[in-house]
This record gives structure tokens, C-alpha cells and sequence, in this order.
């Protein structure tokens, strides 16, 4: 247990101040006025980053490993062909798998090539707003893929979000766990993503909070007023999204956690276990919201059918009263000549009295059995 603490407390921050206070000699993202997709390299030798006077290449980095020791951790972001070919090259990485990481938008997944792992994450980020509307964006997904192998590990991002700068720093703090080798940064990466995933998942519970809320609101007259049936369509978009982020990743993290892996550190591959759980927790989350959504959307539905019903029957009850005063003055506006009572002397207020009793009396029948 004291090892699981050790671990997540080395790959979570302690808090967001220390996030914004990490620095380093490469940005978070590409720069798109140079000429490299890396945005970090760097060796590692007994969990300490080896420190040199320049920046490496990754091919320096690979050829410092295999003279001294080590590993060497390359970060790059959304690298084209021709970027990545004399990496891919230098490492031996498997083509299939080089192409899915310079393409990207893949389903998150664990593949097994010969001397690596290739692991996809999706990232989700949760896009703050003052009121959700039916245009409002709720998550914003990115990919971290990873090829992990006996003495290197390649990140390759793709999106604005996701940023492993602060993750490699909080790592380099805890040179114990760092020493376990590449397994223990691809550990780091899978809880960090998970730990994403359980940030946003309360977001968006705010969110269903909100618009269930307004759909079960009294409106007027004690009634529910609803909400926009687009605005929870929207939401339940958002959601549908971050689910095909969260369910695909379950299975790679159960064979990481359960399969023994010559690439995957024994003292690391129980502590996936964890993760997983964590993420098993998120999608139970994910399909209650898809659910919930689900009932929301149906409930306002039937608010609004139950809304126009009411509509029509006011509409009815008022037709049905002016058709008494309609009727009267169709019969008396035929202009017979033999109609008695348009010479009587109280026909006139006799004619109004009747219709106005007639009125009075519909009126108070439908009012008594809810119509108006």
C-alpha cells in the first residue's frame, strides 16, 4: 500500500500553483517556427536525468543508452512522416504502429510488437463555460501515444491538452521510482489520463446536475417548465464522446495490470491494477450519465407534448364557449320575415341572457374538470 501512495503521489500534483511553476529547457508544445516535432529528450540513469551542456538528439540520447546504460525518455508533439522516420528508424519502431502515431485519431489500445509496447491514451479536458447552451462544447479530447521498449520510451502528443511537462518533472523528483525504468513512466501516463478522466467526469456531473434541475423545475402554475431539448441533446453528445475515450482503455490496463509482460517491470505491473480500477469506476460513471441523459431528454419530451396538450385543450374550452354566441347570431342575422322574436319586446335582452347564461354555464364545466 505504501508503494501505491508513493506512486500517485509522484505522478499527481500536489496542487494546480505547482503546475504553473514548472519549468524546464523545452516548451510544453510545439513551436511551429521550428523545425523539430520534439519538445523533450532526455537520458536517465539510475532515475536521474542526465545532465549535458546542449540539448540531445534522440539518436545522441540512444547512443549515450547504449554506451552507459540507462534510457531515454523522447517527447514530441504531433510529428509528421518525415519527422518521425529517423526516430522510428533509430528505435526499430514497428511501421503499423509508426503510421497510427503520426496519423492519430485512433481508439485508445495496447499492441504488442516484438521489442515494444504501442499504447494509445485519449485525453479529455473539460472546457469551462458560464451556461451550457446547445452549441456549448463540454470536453475537448488530445492522444498521448506511447512506445515503450527495454531501454526507451517515446510519447507522441497530439491536440493542445495533455501536457506531460509537469508529469516528467514530478517523475525526476522521485528518482526511485524513475529507476524502475520505462514501465514505471508508462504507469505515470496511464494514471495521470485516468486521473483526467474522474476530474471531468465531475464536471460533468455539474452539468446533468444543471439541466435536470431546470427540467423538473416548477414552472407556472406548479408544473415543470423543461429546458431545451437541444441543450441536453448537446450535452449528451459531449458525454458520448468522452465514453468512447473511457471504454475502449479498460482492456489494455486489465492486460497490463494481469499478463506478465518481459517489457513491464514486475514491482510496476501490479500497481495497474489500481488504475484500472479508477477507470472501471469512470465508465460506470459515464454509462450512468448516458443513461440519465437518456431519461432527461425523454422526460422533457414529454413535458413539452404534455405543455402543447394543455395548449390545445385551453384552446377547445375557449372555441366551445364563443360557439353558443356564434350560433345565437347566426340563427338571428338570417333575416326571415317571419321570426316572432325580432318584434318581441324582450326578445333582444331575453337572447343576450341565454347566451350569456349558456356561456357561463360551459365555462364553469370545463374550469370544474381542468380544462381552463
Amino acid at each position: 500500500m505504501s508503494m501505491i501512495r508513493d506512486l500517485r503521489a509522484a505522478v499527481r500534483p500536489a496542487s494546480r500553483v505547482s503546475l504553473r511553476k514548472e519549468s524546464g529547457p523545452y516548451d510544453t508544445t510545439r513551436d511551429p517556427a521550428t523545425t523539430t516535432a520534439v519538445v523533450d529528450c532526455a537520458v536517465y540513469r539510475d532515475g536521474r536525468r542526465l545532465v549535458t551542456e546542449a540539448p540531445l538528439s534522440p539518436q545522441e540520447a540512444m547512443r549515450l543508452v547504449r554506451r552507459d546504460g540507462g534510457f531515454v525518455w523522447i517527447g514530441l508533439h504531433e510529428p509528421n512522416e518525415a519527422e518521425f522516420a529517423g526516430i522510428a528508424t533509430e528505435f526499430g519502431l514497428h511501421p503499423l504502429a509508426v503510421e497510427d502515431a503520426v496519423q492519430a485519431h485512433q481508439r485508445p489500445k495496447l499492441e504488442r510488437y516484438d521489442d515494444s509496447l504501442f499504447t494509445v491514451f485519449k485525453t479529455v479536458h473539460y472546457l469551462d463555460h458560464d451556461r451550457l447552451s446547445s452549441t456549448s462544447e463540454v470536453v475537448e479530447t488530445g492522444e498521448v501515444m506511447c512506445f515503450t521498449g527495454r531501454d526507451f520510451f517515446i510519447t507522441v502528443r497530439h491536440g493542445g491538452q495533455g501536457s506531460l511537462r509537469a508529469l516528467r518533472h514530478r517523475l525526476q523528483d522521485d528518482p526511485e521510482l524513475l529507476a524502475k525504468g520505462p514501465s514505471a513512466v508508462l504507469h505515470a501516463i496511464a494514471d495521470h489520463v485516468v486521473d483526467g478522466y474522474i476530474a471531468v467526469a465531475d464536471a460533468v456531473q455539474d452539468d446533468i446536475d444543471e439541466v435536470e434541475t431546470e427540467v423538473f423545475s416548477p414552472g407556472r402554475k406548479g408544473t415543470p417548465r423543461g429546458t431545451d431539448a437541444g441543450r441536453i441533446y448537446q450535452l449528451k453528445r459531449e458525454v458520448l464522446e468522452f465514453k468512447r475515450a473511457v471504454s475502449p482503455l479498460l482492456r489494455p490496463l486489465q492486460l497490463l495490470s494481469e499478463r506478465p509482460m518481459r517489457l513491464i517491470d514486475p514491482d510496476i505491473q501490479k500497481y495497474f491494477r489500481d488504475v484500472a480500477d479508477h477507470l472501471a469506476r469512470v465508465q460506470e460513471q459515464v454509462i450512468g450519465f448516458d443513461e440519465l441523459l437518456n431519461s432527461i431528454l425523454q422526460a422533457n419530451l414529454a413535458q413539452a407534448s404534455v405543455a402543447q396538450n394543455e395548449d390545445m385543450r385551453k384552446i377547445t374550452s375557449w372555441a366551445a364557449i364563443i360557439a353558443v354566441p356564434t350560433m345565437v347570431c347566426g340563427v338571428y342575422g338570417m333575416n326571415f320575415d317571419h321570426m316572432p322574436e325580432l318584434r318581441w319586446k324582450y326578445g333582444y335582452p331575453l337572447v343576450l341572457g341565454v347566451t350569456v347564461a349558456l356561456c357561463l354555464g360551459i365555462h364553469r364545466t370545463l374550469k370544474r374538470n381542468g380544462w381552463l
